[in-house]
């Protein structure tokens, strides 16, 4: 998955969550949802040079750097049956990380906590 917003514009993320509950590796700005979805194992991130002279030159040559030198050989580095292990570490990692933080369960559970418990205390 790879997104690249013009920080601080990010939309609300939840096709990046979607995807990274159905296991998919994430290569994205630091900006929206994926500061709190990455942690060094479910992707990969990189943070925007705000003062750099072209911002989008910027970004784009660390998207490729980080395509090349990581993303592209880890995908096709398949080990002895043809599975790239790696990859698949990081497809775990993203779903067993991701689960419990982005998810409507979690979402009710706040909202209960937070809001109508205490609603209901004032009452």
């Amino acid at each position: 998955w790879l997104n690249n917003p013009v920080p601080p514009m990010e939309a609300c993320g939840t096709s990046g969550m979607k995807a990274a509950l159905n296991g998919v590796p994430h290569l994205s700005i630091l900006d929206g949802w994926w500061c709190e979805g990455y942690n060094g194992k479910t992707g990969w991130a990189f943070e925007s040079e705000k003062d750099a002279r072209n911002p989008d030159a910027s970004d784009s040559a660390a998207i490729y750097d980080i395509l090349e030198n990581q993303v592209i050989p880890l995908y096709y580095s398949a080990g002895g049956q043809g599975v790239p292990h790696e990859w698949v570490r990081i497809m775990k990692e993203s779903i067993k990380s991701c689960a419990h933080r982005f998810s409507a369960r979690r979402m009710v559970k706040d909202y209960i906590e937070r809001l109508y418990a205490r609603a209901v205390k004032e009452f």
